[in-house]
């Protein structure tokens, strides 16, 4: 039970691990792009569309971590990866979750530039996450 959780665990931490490199380089760079007069639209789109494909991601990671924690891993790799999932959500929460609550009010280029250099530590935690559990993963084969 536990070796196919932990499967479908690093799957999980795959895709946002493909999910954040695409953000980190393609999508929130592209936010200095849209313009002031349709940038309220845009990131209120973004907001809602986002939401609907990491939340449930994230949410599906963590709870399988709990879980596999639950069911007695122990491996050093799974906790240097859950270092990873610490300074994923500490950034999420305290970092991009905010910015994103001020680029609600409109269009400001300084803030897009802290939320990409401060999505860095999420991609890195993901990275993290994404190298270990696969390492992790090819041990228990």
């Amino acid at each position: 039970m536990s070796d196919q959780l932990l499967v479908i665990h690093a799957a999980v931490s795959w895709a946002l691990f493909g999910l954040i490199w695409t953000i980190q380089v393609v999508h929130y760079p592209l936010f200095k792009e849209v313009g002031k007069e349709s940038f309220i639209a845009y990131h209120g789109r973004h907001m809602r569309f986002i939401t609907w494909v990491v939340g449930p991601l994230m949410l599906a990671e963590v709870g399988s971590a709990a879980v596999l924690l639950f069911l007695g891993e122990n491996s050093l790799l799974f906790w240097v990866s859950l270092a990873g999932l610490a300074l994923v959500w500490i950034s999420t929460v305290f970092s991009q979750v905010p910015l994103h609550g001020k680029l609600v009010l409109g269009y400001d280029v300084e803030l897009i530039y802290r939320l990409v250099r401060g999505n860095w530590w999420r991609t890195l935690g993901w990275s993290i996450r994404a190298i270990c559990l696969v390492f992790l993963l090819i041990n228990r084969i």
